[in-house]
């Protein structure tokens, strides 16, 4: 098949990982007979240096006219200003917006090489396999009014949490289709005994729940959804919830796993629409240039837009289990290794996976 790929690098690490995730592609597509075109736009705060915006026109276009968008991570200390008029982060989310990627799917699954790994006792990490379901273009990160005032009392901040009908329906209904195709379990996760927003989560998600008796439904707080991701995870297989709940959530349980940088992502729209995949790693910058950072999540995020973006369903395993068995065979990046061991760097990783693959 022929594919428009547009690369987003970023800030600090970002470069690093997608140089290693677009070898991955170059060898998918000589494996299986693809022709990947790439084109490179810049986002966040190397966007706000040289064009004084986050997101500039040039770059959304770019996106607009692809057939799948990759992106490394955005913004660092020297654009954290927060009171400064742009950063980084709004690039990321206007170009969410834009493209209207409203399912933000996080898998979180522990390889068995790395178990030992995570901060959890193995028996605990055992068969963790959960898919996070995040709303990603609602909630309390798009709500208005927002903003900032004086007041006789100092500074004062607010932002409003706003989800409509529609949003919270779209965003189940994923849930319960990738329900379908794997445990047949969906947790909802709300803050329904205390905010009005989540009461209406609620009600429409049992809507949704009648529509699939064939899925095992629950309800869960998201203060009770924080400790048994700790006390109990593999009871959980598909997670949906709203935008900043999904966000806090998912990072906490990509822990599990033992590092960030494992941990790909999905944001997908309406069939056919142009989708995004990242890792869900920051920008690091304070190990950015020195050839150390962890690009298997960004690998993992080439074969996440592989499936998801592409419909290259047999090209995305193939990438996956080359990951497995660099891992199985003992190669791990710096925040990976236990005492005394040594470490591979970016670069050799994703040789090392692209090898696995030829």
């Amino acid at each position: 098949m022929k594919a428009k790929i547009t690369l987003l690098p970023g800030d600090g690490i970002g470069p690093e990982v997608v140089s290693e995730a677009r070898k991955i592609l170059a060898e998918v597509a000589t494996r299986y007979h693809h022709q990947f075109s790439y084109q490179e736009a810049i986002v966040g705060g190397i966007a706000i240096d040289e064009m004084g915006t986050a997101l500039p026109e040039e770059s959304l276009g770019a996106c607009l006219e692809s057939d799948a968008v990759l992106l490394g991570a955005v913004g660092g200390p020297k654009w954290s200003d927060p009171t400064a008029p742009v950063r980084p982060e709004q690039g990321l989310l206007r170009l969410r917006k834009e493209l209207n990627v409203f399912a933000n799917l996080r898998p979180v699954k522990v390889f068995e090489a790395l178990a030992a790994a995570s901060p959890l006792r193995p028996d605990k990490v055992k068969d963790v396999d959960i898919m996070f379901v995040r709303e990603l273009t609602g909630g309390i990160y798009f709500g208005t009014p927002q903003g900032r005032e004086e007041t006789p009392q100092g500074r004062s901040g607010h932002d409003t949490l706003r989800y409509n009908e529609h949003e919270i329906r779209r965003v189940l209904e994923v849930a319960f289709e990738l329900a379908r195709g794997r445990r047949g379990k969906v947790t909802s996760v709300d803050k329904a005994n205390v905010l009005a927003t989540m009461r209406v989560w609620r009600e429409v998600a049992h809507e949704v729940a009648a529509e699939y008796p064939d899925i095992e439904y629950e309800d869960v707080l998201v203060d009770a959804c924080a400790m048994y991701l700790i006390n109990r995870p593999a009871d959980f297989d598909v997670i949906v919830t709203g935008n900043m709940f999904g966000d806090i959530l998912s990072d906490e349980a990509s822990m599990i796993t033992g590092s960030l940088g494992m941990l790909p992502s999905a944001a997908l729209g309406v069939p056919g629409a142009t989708g995004l995949f990242e890792p869900i790693h920051g920008s690091a910058p304070d190990i950015a240039g020195q050839g150390i950072a962890n690009p298997l999540a960004t690998i993992l995020s080439t074969a996440m837009m592989l499936r998801w973006g592409l419909g290259l369903h047999e090209e995305a395993g193939a990438v996956e289990t080359a990951v497995s068995e660099v891992l199985n065979a003992g190669n791990r990046t710096v925040d990976l290794v236990n005492p005394g061991e040594t470490a591979v760097g970016t670069q050799e990783m994703g040789d090392l996976v692209a090898a696995a693959l030829s």
